[in-house]
């Protein structure tokens, strides 16, 4: 299959801006007002805004698009003749932190073609910072050029991560790599919205991130941003990234293969509260290459 022309993509990215922000007004306009939330399953919500929200940016992508088919956190699949395209939106990412007015949640529209991440635009409308970019067209923050940080080693780097909504009902929960990765960095922050996660990463703000649970719309946008940032994206393993496994590594590419490694010998659960082991962990940490 041919790959889109840089002209092309920009048609594709200025469509999914307009998108983006048009629905970032709702938001914007509509904070510190929800009058309704919704709880799908536990902690998982959903409130009026991240309706009305999904509903602008439908009318906007169907208006110029008509045959593309969407994949929508809140509505699910509307088909589409053109089958190589796929709109993945999220409406309102980080809708528990917005529902609380705690400010980090976004709006992410990414477009996959032949199932590849080729268009990202994500809007943080507290903020009012806009993210960009296509494929071979870079990445910008409010149309400024970006690039992920030079940080090299784990000691010095600032993680993110996240916890799916099935933490818990299942062990496989990030619990224990949360704990390690705080115990070998300056930090791990829990953000709250992956697509404005990736984009930090991708601004050189955050050094890298891994989450499970993901679906498509969390990540599709800011996988774009990252890697026209700098960045690099895998599975946990440095094996290819598959988007239906809903897990990703995405890092500043220098400490890829440390973040990797680390989630592969993650220790138990059980040793975060033992004070002899974690001291006994701390020492060897100090002493081994990174």
């Amino acid at each position: 299959m041919q790959s889109p022309s840089a002209d092309q993509l920009q048609i594709f990215l200025d469509i999914a801006t307009e998108a983006a922000l048009s629905a970032g007004a709702i938001l914007r306009d509509r904070w510190g007002t929800i009058e309704s939330v919704e709880e799908k399953r536990p902690g998982d919500l959903v409130t009026e805004v991240d309706k009305q929200s999904e509903e602008i940016i439908i009318k906007i992508l169907n208006r110029h698009l008509p045959d593309y088919p969407i994949l929508a956190e809140e509505s699910g699949i509307i088909s589409g003749t053109r089958e190589r395209y796929l709109w993945a939106i999220d409406p309102l990412d980080g809708t528990t932190n917005y529902a609380h007015g705690y400010p980090a949640s976004s709006v992410s529209i990414g477009l996959l073609i032949d199932n590849i991440p080729y268009v990202g635009a994500i809007y943080d409308p507290v903020s009012d910072r806009l993210y960009r970019a296509a494929k071979g067209l870079g990445a910008t923050c409010n149309r400024r050029p970006i690039q992920v940080s030079p940080t090299a080693d784990l000691r010095h780097s600032l993680l993110v991560t996240g916890f799916a909504y099935d933490r818990r009902e299942t062990t496989d929960n990030n619990y224990a790599e949360f704990c390690y990765l705080t115990h070998l960095t300056q930090g791990v922050r829990r953000g709250g919205s992956a697509a404005l996660d990736l984009a930090l990463v991708a601004c050189g703000n955050l050094d890298g991130y891994w989450e499970r649970g993901l679906k498509p719309w969390d990540i599709t946008a800011g996988i774009v941003l990252l890697e026209e940032a700098g960045g690099r994206v895998t599975a946990y393993d440095e094996s290819p990234f598959d988007l239906q496994s809903g897990r990703i590594l995405a890092t500043n590419s220098n400490l890829h293969g440390m973040l990797s490694r680390s989630l592969l010998t993650t220790p138990p659960l059980q040793v975060w509260s033992d004070l002899e082991a974690m001291k006994n962990l701390g020492e060897k940490e100090k002493t081994s290459p990174d």
